[in-house]
């Protein structure tokens, strides 16, 4: 599942309803977070540990539904990084913008030496 942000909100409703372009989405980077982001985007991000974002793509969605298409693998950590609980698709590696943001179907410890990674079809998004 899924959620857009308050950010993705805007962008496309200007879109749509006031013909303004959306901007360029070169990527999607995968972050994790030990609380939920909400759709302001104030939750709390991993850092530290190696922690990285990292890119991720998907298939051509079916019935709304987006799967990721390639494994993502996280580098391994070098320090826990806690409970990780919630994701977010950014439009950049570092900084940017919020679009989707969700829950993790179960909530995940990562400690030193752990590296996460997503099957490929195991990063499911949709949304309302």
């Amino acid at each position: 599942m899924g959620a857009l942000s308050t950010y993705a909100k805007a962008q496309l409703g200007d879109a749509v309803l006031r013909a303004v372009s959306l901007p360029a989405v070169t990527g999607q980077w995968l972050a994790l977070y030990t609380s939920d982001p909400g759709d302001d985007d104030a939750g709390t991000e991993v850092s530290g540990g190696s922690y990285a974002r990292q890119a991720t793509s998907f298939g051509v969605g079916v019935a709304g539904l987006y799967k990721n298409d390639a494994l993502i693998t996280f580098p391994t950590a070098t320090a826990g990084w806690g409970t990780v609980t919630h994701f977010g698709l950014r439009d950049a590696d570092a900084a940017g913008n919020l679009w989707i943001h969700g829950a993790l179907t179960a909530p995940k410890l990562v400690e030193t030496d752990d590296t996460v990674k997503v099957a490929v079809d195991a990063l499911q998004v949709t949304w309302d």
